[in-house]
């Protein structure tokens, strides 16, 4: 059992990767197929369930990070199609930008830093509970 204010504090930044699940999705349209087993983008409710992404993050304690514990971010494209090294780099950066435009906004009475570390987008600062 989580506490309901981590709950409601990754409902938050879940919100930021929803907002750039749609915007990719819209952007790549038709660029690859999906999945077969994934349904259209837009037919669940969670965004994470259909489509070509899914775009979130995962809690890290920080343990062999030099930025200690935060989100590590997961890009997952759901297509049996190859994509290239260098368009999954590409939408990389997007995430990146769009994450570092979009965080101040979401959480403007937080310090939140996101970089690369070890090749991952991590969001790390001021991870507070604190409202």
């Amino acid at each position: 059992m989580r506490h309901h204010k981590t709950r409601a504090w990754e409902k938050r930044l879940k919100g930021v990767f929803d907002e750039i699940d749609h915007e990719l999705e819209a952007q790549y349209k038709g660029l690859w197929p999906r999945h077969p087993s994934r349904p259209k983008h837009g037919t669940t409710s969670n965004p994470e369930q259909d489509g070509l992404f899914n775009v979130g993050a995962a809690f890290s304690a920080g343990i062999g990070s030099t930025l200690g514990p935060g989100y590590t971010v997961e890009i997952r494209l759901s297509t049996l199609q190859h994509v290239s090294a260098e368009v999954r780099q590409e939408i990389k950066e997007q995430v990146f930008q769009r994450l570092k435009k979009k965080l101040p906004v979401l959480f403007p009475d937080r310090e939140l830093q996101v970089s690369e570390e070890k090749g991952l987008i991590k969001i790390y600062g001021d991870l507070s509970l604190d409202e």
